[in-house]
């Protein structure tokens, strides 16, 4: 791999990670029917989805949370079959059940067509292949309405079920800081700029050559020509229940797309008090 001439390319880099934004989709209760963010379908992920909802669940996909979510949030007989009913629905501490005929299809990230992960250090990137896992919960955390939605699956005899939801502000939330760093960091081009370390570690796609990559490290002032898409307002995160929230001055953002291959990988180092953008993998 060749390393980085910055002069070039800036433009045509930074135009391989446009995105697009999201906005919520109001619902009559926060646990009556499906509480996911509706956005405008792109083709690769309704075609996914109508893959799924076809074919039956191959029984490997219990094997790897990240197969069985796929299915469960495109297949609607599948996760009717695989939540337990009635629902127990934690909200704001007042426990509730929901039963089988007010609970609504739940499609997650599929309409938005991408979802992220934070870790609190390299080692833990592998926990997505870890046939051992038991554990998993997907949650949506919404950054204008201080909320997050939680759903908590457990693998059950071999079998991944969903059997319990929890909604809680944004502040109980154990690794609410940085969240909320985060979204502030996208949003916000006075904090992103005193937000990034003097000298940025950076991998990414070579925009001469399809089949190579470059290697770097980049100024403070070059990073936001290289910054991927980020998503900000609302993010649908998945956590692996091995993978414990602990006091660690580290974090790996990772968003992953769906259908269109895309994966972004940002490192946070906690540096005098502050979170600081220390090494860009896109």
């Amino acid at each position: 791999m060749r390393k980085i001439v910055f002069v070039v390319f800036l433009a045509s880099l930074a135009m391989l990670f446009v995105g697009t934004g999201c906005t919520d989709k109001k619902t009559t209760s926060d646990v009556s029917v499906s509480v996911d963010t509706m956005l405008t379908d792109t083709l690769g992920t309704d075609s996914m989805e109508a893959l799924i909802e076809d074919e039956p669940m191959p029984k490997a996909a219990d094997e790897l949370f990240d197969d069985f979510i796929f299915n469960f949030a495109a297949n609607r007989r599948l996760q009717s079959e695989r939540t337990d009913y009635p629902v127990n629905v934690d909200t704001y501490g007042k426990l509730s059940k929901v039963e089988k005929s007010k609970w609504g299809m739940e499609h997650f990230f599929m309409r938005q067509g991408y979802y992220t992960l934070v870790f609190n250090s390299a080692s833990q990137l592998d926990v997505v292949k870890d046939t051992a896992i038991s554990s998993v919960y997907v949650e949506k955390i919404s950054f204008a309405k201080r909320k997050v939605t939680r759903w908590q699956f457990n693998r059950v005899l071999g079998l991944w079920k969903m059997q319990g939801v929890r909604i809680m502000a944004l502040t109980k939330h154990e690794d609410a800081s940085f969240l909320r760093f985060y979204n502030n960091f996208v949003t916000n081009p006075d904090i992103q700029s005193v937000s990034i370390a003097e000298s940025v570690s950076f991998s990414g796609p070579d925009p001469e050559d399809d089949f190579s990559r470059m290697t770097g490290e980049l100024m403070a002032e070059q990073v936001p020509a290289f910054l991927p898409w980020m998503p900000s307002g609302t993010l649908y995160n998945i956590h692996y229940g091995d993978q414990p929230y602990k006091p660690s001055n580290t974090r790996i953002f990772v968003v992953r797309g769906i259908a269109n291959g895309m994966e972004s990988e940002l490192t946070f180092q906690k540096k005098s008090g502050g979170w600081m953008l220390t090494k860009l993998n896109t």
